[in-house]
């Protein structure tokens, strides 16, 4: 009984650490990109005497802008991410009442009757609010509250990742400047391997990885965005992508106005921006009809 025990506790503690670790890589990634792109930006390439007296005031203005941007972006995917993991979209506190209206269903693991679009989450262990999908990237679910939240950390991890491939465009000119070659071809493709057999410097490894990462991050992000957005604009979650029916889409203005709140065309800019929704989570207006269903 007592290596039972010990063993049952191990497994939770594992089961605890790796729940976290997804979101711990993320935050190593996207520390390492913004630093990476912030020292592109600081460092300057040697100039002759003339041309740096008439260069650097305004190369001074442009760093500056730069920085402004970079750190807006980075803060707003921390404090989006930081309320997305803080917002709970569970059933947990609220009032479900009766539990017997059209729509509605019995979670025999919850042992209650559950709303329209609401769904078990075997990940979370609760049923969520309107459920979209379990996020691996930051082990909870999207749901009814914390929907905006996840969605602005998409368009600000985009556009981040978008300046960061620009930026390292600069990169990719110097490590293929000599053309292209089987030493900057694997350079780029499996850096690993090159820093590891010593034909690489460990600078020239950590530039090469980060480049690599941010086009790659760029394009998965890209396809999660992108997809979001279409199922926003027709009302639907991806547990209901695959459905032929799009019982709750009200429109693009009415789809934005309920999945994003009262403020959405200002809500994006900033976590702290009040929004509040118009539902409750628990009866949903359909298509062509004034009143909620319920």
């Amino acid at each position: 009984m007592t290596m039972a025990s010990f063993a049952s506790n191990v497994y939770s503690r594992a089961e605890t650490v790796c729940s976290y670790l997804p979101v711990v890589l993320n935050t190593v990634l996207v520390f390492s990109i913004t630093g990476e792109v912030s020292y592109l930006v600081l460092m300057e390439p040697p100039l002759e005497a003339a041309d740096r007296t008439k260069t650097v005031m305004w190369s001074s203005w442009w760093k500056v802008v730069h920085l402004l941007a970079q750190y807006f972006m980075l803060g707003n995917i921390c404090w989006n991410a930081s309320m997305f993991l803080k917002t709970d979209p569970s059933i947990k506190g609220v009032f479900l009442g009766d539990g017997m209206g059209q729509g509605w269903r019995y979670c025999y693991t919850c042992e209650t009757h559950t709303p329209p679009r609401c769904s078990h989450c075997y990940d979370c262990k609760v049923c969520v609010l309107r459920r979209d999908h379990h996020c691996v990237f930051f082990s909870q679910c999207v749901g009814l509250r914390n929907y905006r939240y996840f969605l602005s950390c998409l368009l600000f991890m985009w556009s981040g990742l978008l300046y960061a491939v620009v930026m390292n465009a600069e990169v990719f000119i110097v490590i293929l400047k000599e053309g292209v070659t089987l030493h900057s071809v694997l350079l780029l493709l499996i850096p690993w391997i090159m820093l590891l057999s010593g034909q690489v410097s460990a600078r020239a490894f950590a530039f090469a990885f980060i480049a690599d990462t941010c086009v790659v991050g760029f394009l998965l992000v890209s396809s999660f965005l992108f997809f979001h957005i279409i199922l926003l604009l027709r009302g639907q979650t991806t547990r209901e992508w695959y459905s032929t029916r799009r019982p709750y889409n009200l429109g693009i203005l009415g789809n934005l106005y309920h999945y994003l709140g009262t403020r959405w065309y200002l809500c994006w800019l900033c976590p702290l921006i009040p929004s509040p929704l118009p539902g409750d989570g628990l009866h949903f207006q359909v298509t062509g009809s004034l009143e909620p269903v319920r």
